[in-house]
Formats: C-alpha cells, structure tokens, sequence
C-alpha cells in the first residue's frame, strides 16, 4: 500500500498554519525541521505516518483542529516574530500542543477579543467580506459627539486611502464634557478601520476594545488569557458554517 506524501510546504498549508507561498519562505528560512533536521527545501517529501514536522519548535499536526479565543492586551503585536522584537499574542499561547494562525488582526494598540486556529476553511470563512459577520468594539474617544458625528459613523464616513465605512451600529455608552464611550459595530474589516473612523470625524481613539465577534462575546476572559472553543462557540462565531 502506497504511503501518504506531500512535500514540506503543501504539508504546512494543510496544518493551517498559513498560506504556501509563506511558508515556502519560512522552510527556506531554516525555520521548519523534519525528524530533528532543518529541512530549506520546500518541495521536500514527507510521509504523515512516518516523518515529524516542527515549526520554531512546535510540532505541526492536521489530524485536530484547534480553536482559540485570547483576549489580547495592547503593547502585543498579532503575528509570529517581530523585527523590532516587540512581544507578540505567541507569547500568551503558552501551553498549546498545535500550531494556530490569527483569524484577522488586532493593531499593537487595540485590545481585546483576538480568535486563532489552525483551521484553514473556519478562518476563511470568518473572514469573507460576504460573510459579514459583525465585530463590536468598545471605544473611548476624545471630545462630545454631535448628532451629525453619530449619523457618519452609522451610515458612512471617508476614511481616507479612497475608501469609506459602510454602514454601523453605534451605541453611547456613556459620555463626559471630554469624552465619549461607545459601542461599535461593524462588518467590514478595513485596517485600523475604528480608528479611522473616528479620526475622521474629529474624535480621535482613546482606548478601543474588540468585545464581541458574530454572537461570541469575550465576556469576563481576562486580559492575556485564552480558553479553547467548543461546538457551541464556533456556531456564535460564523453562522454560515453550521446552516
């Protein structure tokens, strides 16, 4: 009977570690080893019942998928590894026998609800435009919002980059004569999109907080921690996945 094979990087993308044009990279890096021996060939051979895969250290395995809510805190950026050695949401995954990916990104400032998988098609489907699924985020802003700031953020604004936000809900939550904390939801995924947003209405981001993705609320996970999700979780997440 004819073992299964599949070179390095097709087993990697498999993992849901990431796409293979990236990991093509990281095997050429010397990043990835295969039964103990850096391995810089990503159309090396590997057999699944017999050869052991590692990335930095950790073992890559498909045969179970993974998924993760952390609720990242600010100063960490969302990635594997940073040039500028800044720490990243790696550092608070301790523990984790597989490797997982960010579903979407968090920016260095910006807390809050961040999901990791290794499952390729969950992510994709989380993050598809045409998904739509809802993000909230909790936002302090500088200054008092007008009735007229409050109708650009839910029915568009100029963002800048020749771009504009589409429709949102947004919610006061509270407000002082310097500041305003609100709720808001979008379902779009523009970079730094919130604060964006604000900027562009002349109320500059304090503190921006990511609560809720889909129907899944971060609720009282503290700042740094990550719990595993269930069955239950991932139909809160993408609805799409379970119709």
């Amino acid at each position: 009977m004819k073992k299964p094979r599949a070179t390095l990087d097709r087993v990697l993308s498999k993992a849901g570690i990431a796409s293979r044009t990236t990991t093509r990279e990281w095997i050429q890096g010397g990043r990835v080893k295969v039964n103990g021996r850096v391995i810089r060939n990503p159309d090396h051979w590997v057999e699944s019942a017999r050869d052991v895969v590692h990335l930095d250290g950790l073992r890559v395995r498909e045969e179970k998928k993974l998924y993760i809510a952390l609720n990242k805190p600010t100063g960490v950026v969302t990635s594997f590894g940073d040039k500028k050695h800044r720490p990243t949401v790696y550092d608070h995954l301790k523990g984790l026998d597989r490797w997982v990916f960010p579903v979407g990104r968090l920016d260095m400032d910006t807390s809050g609800l961040l999901i990791l998988t290794n499952d390729t098609e969950f992510g994709e489907a989380l993050l598809r435009p045409e998904s739509k699924v809802p993000k909230t985020y909790y936002v302090k802003v500088s200054g008092v919002l007008t009735s007229d700031d409050y109708f650009q953020l839910a029915f568009g604004v100029e963002i800048g980059r020749g771009e504009s936000s589409g429709r949102a809900i947004v919610r006061e939550t509270r407000a002082t004569d310097k500041y305003t904390w609100l709720e808001l939801t979008i379902t779009e995924g523009k970079n730094r999109q919130v604060r964006r947003m604000c900027d562009a209405i002349g109320h500059p981001v304090l503190k921006l907080v990511r609560i809720r993705i889909g129907n899944f609320e971060l609720g009282d996970l503290q700042s740094c921690k990550f719990r595993r999700l269930g069955p239950a979780d991932l139909k809160k997440l993408v609805r799409i996945r379970h119709e």
